[in-house]
């Protein structure tokens, strides 16, 4: 078998997996061996310090070596409940350790074994160690010192499904000590001498077996020469991938749009207001981007309410103006029909006509838009997911529009660009995105910045208050009403339920009806609604008809009052911090001051605390975003899997910003001399789709 076979190799045909534990690994996306030697330990432990048994007190978690002296099992009080144990004596004196239910042990252990536990000392009528990890050191041990599992720094795995951490560590072992000296190396000679990182075979087998002395608190930050190499080479594929996939879009030929006089006056018809310095930048980057030969891919990123749509109907217009038809596709029928409504509004008095597609659109209409769509008599189609679906098809697709984008999955947004001949596409997000998240998540688009608000926005006073001021954060709710303003009252849930403690729209809604603002009209919002009920109650919302509006958050984005100018969030504590700022977006719309109170209930977490804390500190989405990655995490910033980011097996985005900086500039160096890059290309082309989750590099 060659190097690269073995790479290759499915893992359930490697000695000790089989068919019923492949399968457990492939749920976490380990396929072939290659997969599972590029997965980290979850942690390392220092079990290579062996610690006299006589010195041993209550509390340590120790090494511990010695003979066994005898073995058996004990019954317990509790019926079907025995305890295996085993007494083991080095020179300093004797320890018992038990492991609970475990009788098959006595094959294991036999009087006279020398035996390593590790695990922490107890004290139950006399000192034991409770279900240590445990190593048999027989003389035909096979292993490279004897020990896997104690006695030497042990790589702890995560636990997936019937794989223990113990019997990954095993199969780990026997993979590593078969590596060929000549493994496959997917990052170029060069690069890796010029990063100052060792062989791919040397790396791999330091970061799972790390050598005696080595620094147990560097491994576990994962900040050793071994697995910086590991984490550089996943981060130079990917960025290498992104970059190719740039290039080659920037080698499809787009018919570039024209604008002229004419084209400009139909953009001053249209515009309800001057557009700001910052919204103005972004418009000409956008359509710069349009009248070249290449189809355009940019990202277009603004805070709440920074005024993104308008900018993208300009876009859409000039796209039109030149005979192109306009697809914009947003997350939610609700945000969808608000961009709907908005863009006919603003287009009633154009030649052009606009359309809806979601999927609550009645069959005939439907059918009579999908129609229109393939005629090119419908200009504009604003939708949801539904744009994509393969009956959609379009006479000539020009612009590809889409709104909160990380909320589609990458196939989705694939499929609906497919239906045009090499469109622009411009994607769009209000929730701004660092830095370390755009290298990954954007790198290969061109980024425009919307920074500031259009003028006449209100800023949001933004308070925290303990559920013990609900009275006065609603005597403050009653003021705004009888100035003859309007309130959102945001809540987790739907429905009651036992399981967890929060307060349901549903239950809310007719409290607050009937015993807090009888006189007030108090409608109810939430994503179990039918289209119908949910555009009747937003109807009435919007002329002023209810008062309250208690919802869900299907409110986050897109949804525009001007009149209401205050926002009770309910259990503010479980809402995450860039959800809560979306939330908060929905007021400060009109001319008012507006409010947001967020209601929490005592006691909060320290991270419930700091994410509250940063809500009154600040309004600006920037800086908000910067703080919930930091919190959160990237693999939890945008909520979902289907947000396009990529599968990351070794790299963190947080933890190693620095080298994912690193591998972008290395890999954009290599990619710019053709020749020494080609092997790599094939091996991108071949690989990197599959390897990272993603849409292809071609």
């Amino acid at each position: 078998m060659t190097p690269a076979d073995l790479l290759s190799t499915p893992l359930q045909f490697v000695k000790g997996v089989g068919p019923r534990r492949a399968a457990d690994l492939e749920r976490v996306g380990l396929r072939t061996v290659e997969d599972y030697l590029l997965r980290f330990p979850l942690r390392y432990e220092d079990r290579a310090r062996l610690v006299p048994i006589g010195s041993l007190r209550p509390g340590q978690t120790v090494t511990v070596a010695g003979a066994v002296l005898s073995s058996g099992v004990r019954p317990t009080r509790r019926p079907g409940f025995r305890l295996f144990e085993v007494l083991v004596r080095d020179q300093s004196g004797t320890i018992r350790a038990v492991f609970p239910n475990q009788a098959f042990l006595r094959d294991v252990f036999h009087t006279g074994d020398q035996v390593v536990l590790y695990g922490a000392v107890e004290y139950r009528g006399g000192l034991q160690i409770g279900n240590p990890e445990y190593e048999i050191i027989r003389a035909e041990s096979d292993d490279e010192d004897g020990t896997v599992h104690t006695a030497r720094i042990v790589p702890v795995y995560e636990k997936v499904g019937t794989l223990t951490p113990r019997l990954q560590r095993t199969l780990m072992h026997r993979l590593v000590q078969g590596l060929p000296e000549d493994l496959p190396d997917p990052l170029p000679p060069p690069v890796g001498e010029a990063t100052g990182c060792r062989s791919r075979r040397d790396a791999i087998v330091a970061t799972h077996f790390p050598p005696a002395g080595a620094d147990v608190s560097v491994l576990n930050a994962f900040r050793t020469p071994a697995q910086r190499r590991l984490i550089f080479e996943e981060f130079f594929l990917f960025q290498a991938g992104l970059v190719l996939r740039k290039r080659r879009g920037v080698e499809q030929k787009a018919r570039p749009v024209e604008v002229d006089d004419r084209i400009r006056d139909s953009a001053r018809r249209v515009l309800p207001f001057r557009l700001t310095d910052s919204q103005k930048t972004a418009l000409r980057e956008i359509v710069a981007d349009m009248q070249r030969a290449q189809p355009m891919n940019r990202l277009l990123q603004g805070d709440v309410g920074a005024g993104k749509t308008i900018v993208a109907l300009l876009a859409a217009l000039v796209a039109m103006e030149n005979g192109f038809q306009v697809a914009f596709m947003a997350p939610t029928e609700i945000l969808a029909d608000q961009h709907y409504l908005t863009i006919r509004r603003l287009l009633d008095a154009s030649r052009f006509r606009i359309a809806s597609l979601t999927g609550s659109v009645p069959a005939r209409r439907r059918r009579e838009v999908v129609a229109e769509l393939a005629s090119g008599a419908v200009h504009l189609v604003v939708g949801t997911h539904a744009l994509a679906e393969s009956a959609v098809t379009f006479a000539d697709l020009g612009l590809v529009i889409i709104d909160e984008q990380h909320r589609f999955g990458v196939l989705q947004r694939a499929t609906l660009r497919a239906k045009g001949q090499s469109p622009d596409v411009l994607v769009m997000t209000a929730t701004p995105i660092p830095r370390t998240l755009a290298l990954t998540t954007y790198g290969d688009l061109d980024v425009s910045v919307i920074r500031g608000l259009p003028p006449g926005r209100q800023p949001i006073r933004t308070v925290a208050r303990p559920e013990s001021r609900r009275d006065d954060v609603h005597q403050m709710a009653r003021r705004e009403l009888e100035a003859g303003r309007q309130v959102y009252v945001i809540y987790p849930l739907v429905d009651d339920s036992e399981k967890v403690d929060l307060r349901a729209a549903t239950a809310m809604r007719d409290h607050l009806q009937a015993e807090v603002f009888p006189e007030y009209t108090v409608g109810l919002l939430h994503g179990r609604l039918r289209a119908d009920e949910k555009d009747r109650v937003m109807a009435g919302f919007a002329r002023g008809d209810i008062h309250v509006l208690v919802s869900t958050t299907v409110v986050e984005v897109g949804v525009d009052v001007p009149n209401a100018t205050m926002m009770i969030v309910e259990h503010a504590e479980r809402f995450g911090l860039s959800q809560s700022h979306q939330l908060r977006g929905r007021v400060g719309r009109g001319d008012h001051p507006s409010s947001c109170v967020l209601l929490y209930q005592a006691p909060l977490s320290d991270a419930a605390r700091e994410r509250l804390h940063a809500l009154e500190e600040t309004t600006d989405g920037f800086l908000i975003a910067e703080r919930d990655l930091a919190l959160r995490g990237p693999g939890d910033f945008f909520g979902t899997r289907q947000s396009g980011l990529p599968t990351l097996r070794v790299g963190d985005l947080l933890r190693d910003h620095d080298l994912m900086e690193e591998a972008r500039r290395a890999a954009v160096a290599w990619l710019d001399d053709p020749a020494a890059s080609a092997a790599l290309v094939d091996y991108l082309s071949a690989n990197w789709a599959q390897r990272f989750g993603l849409v292809g590099v071609g």
